[in-house]
């Protein structure tokens, strides 16, 4: 597949624990450059208030989202805190092959697929917490999720927190900001590197 993937864009991976910022710093991205398209992952979860499907996420019914991977639609897929995601296939090669810069926002499963699948066409960059303390007080205060889901989610950025080796980047996220001016330094940064 990779051969397909001869392109323009560049795919910018954004990682990070639940809680961690990277759906807001993604949002903050593309608000600073409009040549910037976000990514639209398939979900099996349920909306949270203010979810916009075909915009926020393609909500699918758990029978719809295994006919899109049987019939070959998802570029990758994994199942995260018990819910399905995935990656349309075709949204993402019209773009980059048309030189369109795309931001996935995506857990660290599906960060290593879209590596190994759109190969030099990847710069992946990790958000991490300034702590798991601060990371369980950011998901209590965005009131989302219940106590068991908290503590499940903390549990899991631990060991998600150890994967920081794999990205080109990684940056702490004390303010929110300054990591965006850094995200967006690294990425002008690339793009430079890479001629685009």
């Amino acid at each position: 597949m990779s051969e397909n993937f001869q392109k323009k864009g560049l795919a910018i991976i954004l990682s990070a624990p639940s809680g961690g910022g990277k759906s807001s710093i993604a949002r903050a991205l593309l608000a600073k450059d409009t040549t910037l398209v976000r990514s639209i992952s398939a979900t099996t979860r349920k909306p949270r208030p203010g979810d916009i499907d075909g915009k926020d996420y393609f909500f699918k019914s758990k029978n719809d989202f295994l006919k899109m991977i049987n019939e070959g639609k998802l570029l990758e897929y994994s199942e995260v805190y018990g819910n399905l995601y995935g990656i349309p296939k075709d949204f993402v090669e019209t773009q980059l092959h048309q030189g369109h810069d795309i931001i996935f926002d995506i857990d660290i499963q599906g960060a290593q697929k879209l590596k190994t699948l759109l190969q030099n066409s990847v710069v992946s960059i990790f958000i991490s917490p300034p702590s798991i303390q601060e990371l369980r007080k950011r998901l209590e205060v965005r009131k989302q999720d219940s106590p068991e889901e908290i503590d499940l989610r903390v549990n899991l950025a631990t060991k998600e927190i150890e994967h920081t080796k794999n990205y080109d980047h990684v940056i702490v996220n004390n303010d929110f900001l300054t990591s965006v001016n850094a995200i967006y330094d690294f990425i002008k940064s690339e793009r430079k590197k890479r001629g685009l």
